[in-house]
């Protein structure tokens, strides 16, 4: 039985050369769909809830090949790969609704380290504790969903020395985020943290994985992987998605998967021990993505994030398969073989590019791809 699953997409908007242009209050002006974030160099969709992999990689497609169409309306925009405002501009907020008194709070309070573009993935679980199971798998191994999709080694102009200069930035919210023992354990911390002010409001909560719903922390319906830099190629994000349901798929059937459950951590600790592991297991993949020494949550032992993929890869495969989604996991083996974005584009700068010749480079890639995918696999758009 295969999962519902959407996504919700931020990207930057600028020049075919890679400089970040804001213009979301003109896009959510004229493109039904796209909503703004607080500043304006970035634009979000989201992809209707979805079962089948074939749809899902046309409601990818569509609105950006609409977004696309519309930048070039305006002039020579397009949109930007990567996660982090690669060739400059961090120095100064480019506020998408003055009025706004939420975006006043996030300008003053993060500045533009919130200035980033991600992809959240949603998966949808209606039974609440399943949904608590499967976000304490999801949070001790979040770090690996990061491994595969960091894209952002570049901040101003500058190697940062980080794979995902994105996710060491973020300022994640609250500072410290259990691991959530049961759906009432959630609601009565969530009451807390709006109480002392930690959290702003119910959406408040930016940590690698969380509990969504439409009236939360209440009536909850899926779990939202938060960490993933922005995946601009639609097949791998795929690939990522694909794991992400394998796991879940496992971790429902199988209870004894629960880490509260299968971890050898002492007992009396092992909540707490888990969320600091995740914690510094996060730490390490910001900087070194899928070459990162991490720690296993069964046990604590030292393991390279890519041998870890490598093991999970083998159990997903096995469930991928059966449920009829096999091919849509398998590029994740080309990205553990050539390296993440990320990797990639250091790859290049090592080979003597210069960092605005690599973001050319990729926005242009990017446009190619999607249009050769739209044009063999999706519908035309109507005119």
């Amino acid at each position: 039985m295969l999962l519902s699953k959407g996504f919700e997409v931020e990207m930057y908007t600028g020049t075919p050369q890679g400089h970040i242009v804001g213009l979301s209050d003109k896009v959510v002006a004229a493109l039904d769909g796209f909503v703004r974030e607080p500043d304006s160099r970035n634009v979000e969709y989201t992809t209707a809830p979805s079962y089948t992999y074939e749809q899902l990689l046309c409601d990818l497609l569509k609105p950006r090949q609409k977004l696309r169409t519309y930048l070039s309306s305006l002039g020579s925009y397009t949109i930007i790969p990567g996660s982090t405002l690669s060739l400059g501009g961090s120095d100064r907020f480019y506020r998408s609704d003055p009025n706004n008194p939420y975006h006043d709070y996030i300008e003053q309070t993060y500045g533009t380290n919130v200035v980033t573009a991600s992809i959240h993935i949603n998966i949808g679980i209606a039974d609440p504790e399943a949904l608590m199971r499967a976000c304490r798998l999801v949070r001790v191994e979040a770090p690996l969903y990061l491994a595969l999709s960091a894209s952002s080694p570049f901040l101003d102009g500058h190697v940062t020395g980080h794979h995902s200069t994105r996710w060491m930035m973020f300022p994640k919210t609250p500072v410290h985020v259990p691991l959530f023992e049961s759906h009432t354990h959630f609601i009565h911390w969530t009451e807390a943290q709006l109480a002392a002010g930690t959290m702003q409001n119910v959406r408040h909560l930016w940590s690698a994985v969380r509990p969504n719903g439409d009236r939360r922390p209440y009536n909850l319906n899926r779990l939202e992987l938060r960490i993933c830099d922005l995946i601009i190629d639609p097949i791998a994000l795929l690939a990522v998605t694909a794991l992400l349901e394998a796991r879940i798929l496992q971790v429902l059937q199988d209870p004894s998967l629960d880490p509260l459950e299968a971890s050898a951590f002492p007992e009396t600790s092992r909540a707490e021990d888990l969320s600091n592991l995740a914690d510094i297991n996060e730490e390490a993949v910001g900087r070194y993505s899928l070459e990162a020494e991490l720690q296993h949550w069964r046990n604590g032992s030292k393991i390279l994030a890519r041998d870890w993929l490598e093991e999970l890869y083998t159990e997903a495969w096995l469930i991928a398969k059966q449920q009829g989604f096999g091919c849509f996991l398998s590029p994740l083996k080309k990205i553990l073989r050539n390296g993440n974005t990320a990797q990639q584009w250091l790859k290049l700068y090592s080979q003597g590019f210069d960092i605005p010749s690599i973001v050319t480079q990729a926005t242009q890639s990017a446009a190619k791809q999607e249009l050769e995918l739209s044009s063999s696999l999706c519908q035309p758009l109507a005119v």
